[in-house]
């Protein structure tokens, strides 16, 4: 009985079809939400601001391309702050996270990736 409750609860907790893409691509998606810092003028999705990195690690970043830096700040300043599976419930289960970079550059949407996914949420990026 217990693992059944166990199972439930994993099951009830998991968001199966978030995706991560960038402005570009996605933007004009109804399902869409900025989670950048700063979104296009053009852009009229959802915004998630909670997930948009700060701007005094981010500009560090683009100074002088520490990744390893940017990563574990985003997580301290950001992530650790924040309860997974309350973020992935107010975005909702078909929700597309978007930044700037493209797919393959790096990028904090990633980042939250990798947090979800260590956290039991299914994400992809957007084929």
């Amino acid at each position: 009985m217990i693992v059944k409750e166990i199972e439930a609860t994993t099951i009830e907790r998991r968001i199966i079809n978030m995706k991560t893409s960038y402005f570009s691509k996605s933007a004009n998606n109804p399902r869409a939400v900025s989670i950048a810092g700063k979104a296009p003028s053009w852009f009229k999705g959802r915004e998630y601001k909670q997930l948009a990195p700060n701007y005094w690690f981010f500009k560090k970043y683009k100074e002088d391309g520490d990744q390893d830096f940017y990563t574990k700040s985003f997580q301290k300043e950001i992530l650790d702050n924040l309860d997974p599976h309350e973020v992935a419930k107010e975005l909702g289960e078909e929700a597309i996270l978007l930044c700037w970079e493209r797919t393959g550059k790096f990028c904090h949407r990633h980042i939250v990736s990798k947090w979800f996914k260590e956290n039991e949420i299914e994400i992809e990026e957007l084929e």
